[in-house]
């Protein structure tokens, strides 16, 4: 299973893991096919299929908070994204 595959699965799992870096959750939405773009202070625009949304950079670490990860969820189940359909997607059962 990719580490995509692996991160996704952790976004959406209870209770909320909050060890997840900015980098990380960059680069998924990078492979999920989201355009990303700074915007001013430690904001950033995301839209990912469609929808956007605005991710907050970490201030004083680089890890999200779970309140930072609970959103991500909100938005990537906005956008249509899920891990059982991630997995479909890439061939995985």
């Amino acid at each position: 299973m990719s580490r995509h595959s692996n991160l996704l699965r952790a976004i959406f799992q209870e209770p909320v893991n909050a060890n997840m870096h900015w980098r990380e959750i960059e680069s998924l939405l990078h492979h999920l096919g989201a355009t990303i773009e700074p915007t001013h202070g430690a904001r950033f625009r995301v839209v990912l299929n469609g929808v956007e949304f605005v991710l907050h950079h970490p201030h004083h670490s680089n890890e999200f908070t779970k309140q930072d990860i609970k959103q991500l969820r909100v938005n990537l189940a906005q956008a249509g994204i899920s891990p059982s359909l991630h997995d479909a997607d890439q061939g995985q059962p």
